[in-house]
């Protein structure tokens, strides 16, 4: 039986050999491949923005060039992230081996430029309050990157609903090209800020070296989800197993002035289920 789109695909990236060489991601066209560029090519994004607000680089700073008039009540201050930069230099390392004129290529470009496009939409004002007592008399704004970890979620997103795929040859002067179009036309076309895909995803349920999917047998599972970390889909239907554990943990912790808090020690008991 295959995995579904949406069972978690863990793969031991780093651990082959082949995880080791110059490209450390999935090697089919799939869309767990799709979702490591787009998540990589963001991650140098967000770093580099970062970097450059913080002040650890030399090459750039804050952005100056997106402020435009302040808001009612608040002043543009601090330190506003350049994420152009940021995707500038992201969009030069990452794209530099895609320049071939294969489907490949075309597919992790447009997956690398998803994922810097999820840095820039997600840009926000952050603001913070100057007075006595917190009064709030004056606020200074600046523009801020979001948390990575939303970034990942939004993605996560993006690669449950990836559009998958069909390769095309087309002739032109430098010989012959292949460009991607979506597959099911009823659908709407993918934009610039989804993922794409053309090879279906390999079976993740069980082992298998060739690809680094370790399976997910003995994987802990929540019986009562219905969503990825759910028993019925984690499990790929073979069914869990139920053990009970006992765990000790801190409890009726008490704070004492001053400064420090005692705890007791509680023995609880868990039930905890594991994949077939």
């Amino acid at each position: 039986m295959g995995a579904p789109a949406s069972r978690p695909a863990c793969v031991a990236l780093g651990r082959s050999p082949a995880a080791l060489g110059s490209s450390p991601v999935p090697e089919g066209a799939t869309r767990e491949s799709a979702f490591v560029h787009a998540i990589a090519s963001a991650g140098v994004a967000f770093a580099v923005t970062r970097s450059c607000a913080e002040g650890t680089s030399t090459i750039c700073g804050c952005d100056s060039h997106h402020k435009g008039p302040p808001g009612e009540g608040w002043k543009w201050g601090g330190c506003s992230e350049d994420a152009d930069f940021g995707v500038l230099v992201s969009r030069e390392f990452a794209d530099a081996r895609e320049n071939r004129p294969d489907a490949r290529s075309a597919m992790n470009k447009h997956n690398n430029e998803a994922g810097r496009t999820t840095i820039l939409d997600h840009m926000h004002l952050k603001c913070k309050c100057h007075g006595l007592s917190g009064s709030c008399e004056v606020k200074t704004c600046w523009w801020a990157q979001p948390d990575f970890r939303a970034i990942g979620d939004f993605l996560k997103d993006k690669y449950d609903s990836a559009s998958e795929m069909v390769v095309e040859k087309h002739r032109e002067s430098r010989g012959w090209v292949e460009t991607l179009r979506a597959k099911y036309a009823l659908f709407k076309p993918p934009t610039e800020r989804d993922l794409v895909y053309y090879e279906n995803s390999p079976n993740f349920c069980e082992p298998n070296p060739e690809t680094g999917s370790f399976g997910t047998r003995d994987r802990t599972c929540n019986v009562t989800s219905h969503g990825i970390d759910g028993c019925d889909l984690l499990c790929c239907g073979r069914g869990h197993n139920t053990r009970t554990e006992k765990r000790k943990e801190k409890c009726h912790c008490i704070f004492h002035w001053c400064c420090y808090v005692s705890c007791q020690e509680c023995i609880r008991i868990y039930d905890v289920h594991t994949c077939k």
